[in-house]
């Protein structure tokens, strides 16, 4: 009897599931839809209040307040708990700043005090170079700040970018989130089985291939990420094994007054075994001090709500 309850509420659940996802689906369009008529700004303001006060109720802030305390351990618990809010803050606007990212790209170089993107002399140099050296480049981003902004930026500067990007589960949802990726950022390419294939093709065909690499990976090489051992996608490495290019981090910081500054590292040199070939553990340990130097300056603008740490 037991087990006919089991199956049977397996069933009734499996059934459910594509409604479920149906329901999401169209919320989540429908939610994209309706942010894009109203202020951008007062939408922003209004979803990190929000964040901040739903957020600090959910199981991820605790985890992200485990995962401040273990990486700053000279803090104190006020200042953990303000970075904390930050956090939760940064993920609203973030969420508002989506629904607006076909127009939120705002830089004039002839007045960029007027412009809502600040861009130093030398990130406009090293765009300028990647952009006329006639080669490839792998360039990797972090959650940090608004971590749609880097593609934007690239596709602005002129490059010709291959952007991998890790769909929602729902199709519903994934085709409202790819039409406004879709606007200014380049080819998307979707994580996946061939992703590694097709980012390989766009390197040697000569363009400029983007990916986040932050995240845990069960089956990544160690890296060691403030004081602690965890793993690491060693796509973009391996991708380099494949076809030697520079590799350049971006970043795009929140500033006050809803604006961002968008900056471009210098080149970041990959590590070689003994034999000359790419180090893989190694490319990817220099790639995650890289990461780590930008949190360390802005901690409250990175997503610590994950098990970066298993």
């Amino acid at each position: 009897m037991r087990r006919a309850l089991l199956r049977a509420r397996a069933a009734l659940r499996d059934a459910a599931k594509p409604l479920g996802d149906a329901a999401v689906g169209a919320l989540t369009a429908g939610l994209l839809r309706t942010t894009r008529y109203f202020d951008p700004v007062k939408t922003a303001n209004l979803f990190g209040r929000v964040s901040r006060f739903i957020g600090r109720r959910l199981r991820e802030d605790r985890i992200g307040r485990a995962n401040l305390t273990a990486a700053f351990p000279e803090k104190s618990p006020e200042e953990i708990e303000a970075i904390l809010a930050g956090v939760w803050d940064n993920l609203g606007r973030f969420g508002a700043e989506f629904a607006h990212l076909d127009h939120i790209w705002q830089h004039d170089p002839d007045h960029p005090e007027l412009s809502r993107i600040e861009i130093e002399p030398r990130t406009h140099e090293l765009f300028a170079q990647l952009r006329l050296d006639n080669k490839p480049a792998l360039i990797f981003a972090a959650h940090l700040g608004n971590w749609e902004l880097p593609a934007l930026a690239a596709v602005a500067h002129g490059l010709d970018a291959a952007i991998l990007y890790r769909p929602p589960n729902i199709a519903s949802a994934d085709r409202a989130i790819e039409r406004i990726r879709a606007v200014s950022m380049g080819t998307l390419i979707p994580a996946g089985r061939d992703a590694p294939l097709k980012l390989a093709e766009a390197l040697q065909k000569g363009q400029h291939v983007a990916m986040l690499v932050d995240q845990y990976l069960t089956n990544g090489v160690d890296v060691t990420f403030f004081g602690r051992k965890t793993k690491a996608n060693p796509m973009m490495a391996r991708l380099l094994r494949q076809v030697e290019c520079p590799i350049h981090g971006v970043r795009i910081i929140r500033l006050p007054g809803h604006r961002f500054r968008a900056e471009l590292s210098e080149e970041v040199k990959p590590v070689r075994d003994a034999s000359g070939q790419i180090d893989i553990q190694g490319t990817m340990q220099a790639i995650t001090s890289v990461v780590e130097g930008w949190i360390r300056e802005y901690p409250d603008q990175w997503l610590w709500l994950h098990r970066r740490w298993r």
